[in-house]
């Protein structure tokens, strides 16, 4: 018996992608990032607070999946800037901390990228959850 599949599709780039996909106990979501919901970048040239717009929308599409930021188990950060993202360690972490409610006890990865969806995006989050 195949266990049900939910499909979240909103934002500019529902007509191409979903949001997040729930099967069963298991979330996945698409990459994440800093933009409002017409589409517009939050705060160009700010990796810290594209960080928080993209924290938001994660938080945002997890509920309407049936899930929390608790109930993430693994998350990769995709940069455009590794160095940029390692000068703003402290500030990404507590933005970080801030989503999560704490410490999040998660799996993470970072990796540069030579480019995001559009050019003024800086980081874009990927998550994975379990509920």
């Amino acid at each position: 018996m195949a266990a049900t599949r939910t499909v979240v599709r909103e934002g500019p780039f529902a007509q191409f992608i979903p949001d997040g996909v729930r099967v069963g106990d298991l979330i996945t979501l698409s990459g994440q990032v800093g933009l409002d919901d017409q589409g517009e970048v939050v705060a160009p040239g700010d990796l810290v607070g594209q960080a928080r717009q993209a924290y938001v929308r994660v938080a945002a599409t997890l509920e309407k999946l049936g899930a929390g930021m608790g109930d993430i188990v693994d998350e990769t950060f995709f940069v455009t800037d590794v160095a940029a993202a390692m000068e703003n360690i402290e500030a990404l972490w507590a933005v970080r901390a801030e989503a999560y409610g704490g410490d999040p006890q998660v799996s993470q990865t970072t990796l540069q990228v030579g480019g995001l969806v559009m050019p003024e995006l800086m980081i874009e989050i990927k998550v994975i959850a379990s509920v």
